[in-house]
């Protein structure tokens, strides 16, 4: 008696079809072969996070697998990811509460947490780029990005202290300034800052379309703003439903002498990203946020995704939007796998 499988053949008719997408699919040799979008090591930066003291990695609960660093622990993170291709990591710093106060005055410091990171990455890996966040909230009281009169964020006051923060970190060896706070006019006058300082060569990286987003609480129990916040930031970081305006928001920055702009947050923005891309055809890199990194991790650690797999597959999606790079917590971990193959 034929099975069920072949009564199914024999009554089934061939299809006469020309086209059979599923031949370029028929082994994994075939899919590489035509594959459109690559991945690689030379597309991670590597946001690390600082905190005070020596010998220091400490857990972030939020964030499995993501950890505070003391600056000489750091180093041998930094020395093991540069050897993985990373090409560039990007700092942000837990300072002390007893250092924070209304003006953020200790951005200005040239012996914070960020600039004795920049110098001593400089001198112990100096084949990988520094970033460095220019933005107040690690150094307020109120935890907001700018300076904070009554129930205002001013804007013209607060670009006058990023100038001088964005010069302090030039000084002690920031390849890369990447104001992330979000106010009018802050690229332009951060360039002249640097430009009449000598420090032509030093690149900008703006977070030109930040976007006042859900997904951004682990990051705030990781630089510790997340209880010091007063109110929210979304007199300054765009609406989650504008699109047009990203675009206006990166016209303005590149004009204003941005070398490479910034998405922010990554996933649940690919669509700014490809038009970000398509319009001004500039460096455009995605900031893959503590939320959605979070999220994969959380559901990996139910056992609902196959933590590798998922990844991959959300790092490979930033890259088929048209984004340069990407700011990923993964970095490290994403650079191992690629050299695994």
């Amino acid at each position: 008696m034929d099975s069920p499988e072949n009564k199914l053949a024999a009554s089934s008719a061939r299809l006469a079809l020309t086209a059979r997408p599923r031949r370029n699919r028929k082994s994994e040799w075939a899919r590489r072969l035509v594959r459109e979008t690559r991945l690689s090591a030379d597309d991670l930066i590597w946001p690390l996070f600082l905190l005070d003291g020596a010998g220091r990695c400490e857990p972030i609960a939020s964030m499995p697998g993501v950890y505070r660093y003391s600056i000489d622990t750091a180093l041998e993170a930094i020395e093991e990811a540069a050897s993985l291709g990373v090409p560039a990591v990007a700092l942000f710093p837990n300072t002390d509460p007893a250092l924070r106060d209304p003006h953020g005055s200790a951005a200005l410091d040239p012996e914070n947490l960020v600039c004795l990171a920049c110098c001593a990455i400089k001198r112990a890996v100096p084949g990988i780029g520094v970033i460095t966040d220019v933005a107040l909230d690690p150094y307020t009281s109120h935890g907001h990005d700018g300076l904070l009169v009554g129930d205002e964020i001013v804007n013209d006051e607060t670009v006058a202290v990023l100038a001088a923060q964005a010069v302090n970190q030039a000084r002690a060896g920031a390849d890369i300034i990447a104001p992330s706070d979000m106010m009018d006019g802050r690229i332009g006058a951060i360039r002249a800052a640097l430009d009449a300082e000598g420090f032509e060569s030093v690149q900008i990286m703006s977070y030109a379309a930040k976007y006042a987003s859900a997904f951004y609480g682990p990051f705030r129990d990781a630089i510790g703003t997340n209880k010091t916040l007063r109110g929210d930031k979304r007199t300054y970081q765009m609406d989650p439903a504008n699109s047009d305006e990203a675009l206006r928001e990166v016209a303005l920055d590149l004009e204003q002498g941005a070398d490479m702009v910034m998405v922010k947050p990554g996933m649940p923005y690919l669509d700014i990203v490809r038009r970000v891309v398509d319009a001004f055809h500039a460096p455009t890199f995605a900031y893959q946020v503590s939320g959605e990194y979070s999220m994969i991790e959380a559901a990996v650690a139910n056992g609902w995704l196959d933590g590798e797999r998922a990844m991959m597959e959300s790092l490979t999606a930033f890259k088929r939007a048209g984004a340069a790079g990407v700011l990923t917590y993964y970095a490290p971990r994403a650079a191992a796998l690629l050299r695994r193959g």
